[in-house]
C-alpha cells in the first residue's frame, strides 16, 4: 500500500471526526432552535436528538476505526481494510441516497467525498492482510 494511500485514509477518518463533532456540536443546536420555532412538542424533539446525537457517535466510531486502521498501516503493521471499505461504501451509498431524495442538495456532498477518499484509500489488493500477517 502506498503511503500516499495511507494518507488518503489518515485524512478521511479526520474528516469523518471533525464532521461527527460539527454534526452534534453545531448540526443540533440549529435544528433545536428550528423545532422550537415551529412549536414542536417536546417528545418529538427529544427523540430527534437521541436519533441525533447517536448519529453524531457512530460517525465518531466510523472515523475512530479508520483512523486506527491507518495509523497501524503507516507504522508498518498489518491491518486488514475491510472495515474501512464497508465505512467507504455506507457513506459513499448513503451520501448518494440523501442526494437523490434531498433534490441534489450539494450539502450531502459530505458524505460522498470522504467516502470516495476512504474507498480510493481502501480498495485493492493491498487492503487485505495475508495468511503471513503482511
Amino acid at each position: 500500500m502506498t503511503r500516499l494511500r495511507t494518507f488518503l485514509g489518515l485524512a478521511a477518518g479526520a474528516i469523518l471526526v471533525a464532521s461527527s463533532a460539527a454534526h452534534s456540536l453545531l448540526g443540533w443546536p440549529r435544528l433545536r432552535g428550528e423545532l422550537a420555532a415551529s412549536d414542536t412538542p417536546t417528545d418529538l424533539v427529544t427523540g430527534l436528538a437521541i436519533g441525533w446525537h447517536f448519529a453524531g457517535v457512530a460517525m465518531l466510531a466510523f472515523g475512530c476505526i479508520v483512523l486506527w486502521l491507518f495509523v497501524d498501516r503507516l507504522r508498518g503493521r498489518a491491518a486488514d481494510l475491510g472495515p474501512a471499505l464497508l465505512i467507504a461504501l455506507v457513506y459513499v451509498g448513503f451520501g448518494i441516497w440523501a442526494l437523490v431524495v434531498s433534490g441534489v442538495d450539494p450539502f450531502f456532498l459530505i458524505f460522498i467525498v470522504p467516502g470516495l477518499m476512504l474507498l480510493a484509500a481502501s480498495w485493492g489488493p493491498s487492503a487485505r492482510v495475508d495468511d503471513a500477517g503482511r
